[in-house]
């Protein structure tokens, strides 16, 4: 832990003091998971009882999980691709990239429960949606990393291993196969999020670089103005003489 990157380290605290706190509270008959899970929009819209959607949702629900299985897998991911993102992107980006991912994904679950599931009862909690927004990004800047998976000898290149995966969880979303419990649009909203943020961000739509290019075209614009009435000014003269 001493030797993770910042974000990393904190974002797998984060998570496991939030598990932890849950567990001990159930215990005592509270469920946090009411309040800060993921609830559906279209149940109960901003309803003050718990159980029902609120604002703060579609971030906290990515720091809560089911289950030990659920919250190891999910920071088994982000301490072995979050790392060498970080690294790559710097303390800030690498936070707005993860978070904007996690949203991303609850925005695309509640559409899907809005287009498919008007007014049930549903809930999502988890980080598997920023974490497969990690996994789209590390496939993205590393494609031909090899990756080595469980009961595969052979490794896949980081691309192919991403590709595989969201037609996988695509297929998966869209077969809704009985008893399958798990938010497969969510991950696959934090796999086009992720894609979107790094597309503004490689053409300079979120940062510095846009409002330089809108004012230094802003400045040519006045300039080629001013050189045309300058031109118009002088020819004018030149007729007249």
């Amino acid at each position: 832990m001493r030797n993770l990157p910042v974000v990393t380290k904190n974002i797998l605290l984060a998570n496991g003091i939030v598990w932890l706190l849950d567990v001990l509270l159930q215990r005592y008959g509270v469920h946090i998971i009411e309040w800060f899970g993921l609830m559906n929009w279209s149940f109960s819209a901003f309803a003050t009882q718990s159980g029902s959607f609120h604002l703060w949702q579609p971030f906290t629900y990515m720091f809560m999980h089911a289950d030990f299985t659920h919250i190891f897998c999910n920071m088994f991911a982000v301490l072995m691709f979050g790392p060498a993102l970080e690294h790559e992107w710097g303390e800030r980006k690498f936070l707005t990239y993860y978070l904007v991912c996690g949203v991303g994904a609850a925005i695309i679950q509640e559409l899907v429960w809005m287009a498919f599931m008007p007014g049930h009862v549903a809930v999502t909690i988890g980080a598997s949606g920023a974490v497969f927004g990690i996994l789209f990004a590390f496939g993205w800047l590393f494609p031909d990393t090899p990756l080595y998976l469980l009961f595969i000898p052979v490794p896949i290149r980081a691309r192919i291993f991403v590709m595989v995966y969201a037609v996988i969880e695509l297929f998966a979303g869209l077969a809704n196969f009985a008893g399958d419990n798990v938010a497969h649009f969510a991950h696959l909203g934090g796999m086009l999020f992720g894609w979107l943020l790094i597309l503004c961000w490689q053409r300079g739509w979120l940062d510095g670089n846009l409002r330089r290019r809108i004012h230094l075209a802003s400045e040519r614009r006045e300039k080629g103005e001013r050189d045309f009435s300058d031109y118009h000014y002088h020819s004018s003269l030149d007729d007249k003489r």
